[in-house]
């Protein structure tokens, strides 16, 4: 009963507020609106579904936001090298591959705690960025690069179709692969799954890059939206992304979490945000109400946990 009203929780918000919002402003309930919301949260939802997994493990990575930048720099960098757009995704993509690899390997051979590990590669990251770049943003980017944040297929916003692809393969991933099971498995007891032959040291290196993959690909669509090359993009991208997976129902003590609950949670961090702007609300104090949700939905797993133990 406690593990249903924990996942029914954000989607009663979510509901909530979006009938709130719809009452709230005339503007919120247009198409227009819509669809800048689902653009606009769509960096945050894909980077948050990879750091379910990390989550769901027992992990986290605090350098997610600095990777969006490296990979965004990297995948201009080679659109403005006059490669094909794909050839640039695929780049970004496989430096966050790279970049994740590091983080689980640093984690495991070196027996860094993720905090501390992620930490020190968040630094890494944003000033490698800035070395490669000269801080200087990548630019005179081919017109059709745009198309990943902003084109549309059958008035579909096409940053949406990335999220349902990266959703759906995600939550398949988790709940009939092995990686999925040892990732559960893993967050909830490590020692446990030590026993039981669970080989830690790859799955956790497995689960860093699988987020870092997600990371680049966000970090394409995040260049996308201006069509340059941003060194500084993402910065503090990494507290929105944990706090999505947390008020989704999200444990930062491992061995819970899910894909749908984390869409939840990057959509009424979206809609939150998206509603204050509506009303007028000033963005010093949406910085408050954010945080006093990430800190109400912090409090409630840790009573659940309490209770149940």
């Amino acid at each position: 009963m406690r593990d249903l009203l924990k996942r029914f929780l954000p989607f009663a918000t979510l509901i909530l507020l979006f009938v709130g919002l719809s009452i709230a402003s005339p503007y919120f309930l247009t198409v227009g609106n819509l669809s800048a919301v689902i653009r606009q949260t769509t960096v945050i939802t894909i980077m948050a579904v990879g750091m379910t997994v990390i989550m769901v493990a027992g992990g986290i990575d605090l350098s997610v936001g600095s990777m969006i930048g490296l990979t965004g720099v990297c995948g201009t960098m080679l659109i403005a090298a006059h490669y094909s757009t794909f050839v640039g995704l695929l780049g970004a993509i496989a430096i966050g591959i790279l970049c994740g690899t590091l983080n689980g390997g640093m984690v495991v051979a070196l027996r860094i705690p993720p905090f501390i590990a992620t930490l020190g590669t968040m630094g890494i990251f944003r000033g490698l960025t800035l070395l490669i770049t000269g801080g200087i943003p990548v630019a005179n980017l081919t017109r059709d690069f745009g198309v990943l944040a902003n084109g549309n297929v059958l008035q579909i916003p096409i940053p949406l179709l990335f999220v349902v692809a990266v959703a759906v393969t995600i939550h398949l991933v988790l709940k009939f692969t092995k990686l999925g099971r040892y990732s559960y498995a893993i967050g909830s007891n490590v020692e446990a799954a030590r026993c039981s032959g669970i080989r830690i040291g790859m799955y956790t290196v497995l689960i860093y890059a699988l987020a870092g993959a997600l990371t680049g690909l966000s970090g394409m669509i995040e260049a996308a939206r201006l069509v340059t090359g941003q060194p500084t993009a993402g910065v503090g991208y990494e507290l929105n992304v944990i706090a999505a997976v947390v008020i989704g129902g999200g444990s930062l003590n491992g061995g819970q979490g899910t894909v749908i609950g984390t869409v939840i949670g990057a959509m009424i961090m979206g809609l939150l945000s998206n509603g204050c702007n509506l009303l007028g609300i000033s963005p010093f104090l949406q910085q408050v109400i954010i945080g006093a949700v990430i800190v109400l939905a912090v409090s409630f797993d840790e009573f659940q946990r309490r209770r149940m133990a």
